[in-house]
């Protein structure tokens, strides 16, 4: 798989997630103040521009912040939702971590002194081993997410995947 594609099936794995927790901070915030703040787990993934990505929405949690009003989340799914969130909060911050640790050491190897492709190539393959280890866990979030919609729900996700992905096509 390319790198776009891989990030493009781990955005929408990951909006699912978003959009299980974000609907419920979302209608809790609104309950509480007109202003809510920003969505948990905003702007820290894959890379720019890309759901889960630095500066676009995203992280594990992806787009569903943005979705859950669209697919009609009952409040015990939002609920549902949050506790799956909840539960792999550790996991994620984990990887985070695992994966800002690496890119770090693979921009230190790049920009050193001296080329060494070999180490070069070590750094790279812990960057990719931290984003499969990644891919793996949002898959896993994404198919606890899929159990608790309803099959008309996940009709709706899935058109409107396709539509982003049309959308982003075209740029």
């Amino acid at each position: 798989m390319t790198s776009t594609v891989k990030r493009m099936a781990l955005g929408a794995a990951a909006t699912l997630v978003a959009l299980v927790v974000g609907a419920g901070a979302l209608v809790r915030a609104q309950d509480q103040n007109t202003n809510p703040g920003p969505h948990p787990f905003m702007g820290r993934g894959m890379g720019p521009g890309w759901p889960g990505g630095r500066g676009g929405p995203g992280g594990p949690m992806g787009m569903l912040p943005m979705l859950g009003r669209a697919i009609e989340l009952t409040d015990a799914q939002k609920d549902q939702i949050k506790t799956i969130a909840d539960s792999h909060k550790e996991e994620w911050k984990a990887l985070a971590d695992r994966g800002r640790a690496a890119h770090a050491a693979l921009t230190s190897a790049v920009t050193g002194d001296v080329v060494d492709d070999a180490l070069i190539r070590q750094k790279s393959a812990e960057v990719a081993a931290v984003e499969a280890d990644t891919a793996v866990a949002r898959a896993h979030a994404h198919a606890q997410l899929l159990q608790i919609l309803t099959a008309e729900q996940r009709a709706k996700l899935k058109t409107m995947q396709a539509e982003m992905k049309t959308r982003r096509g075209k740029f």
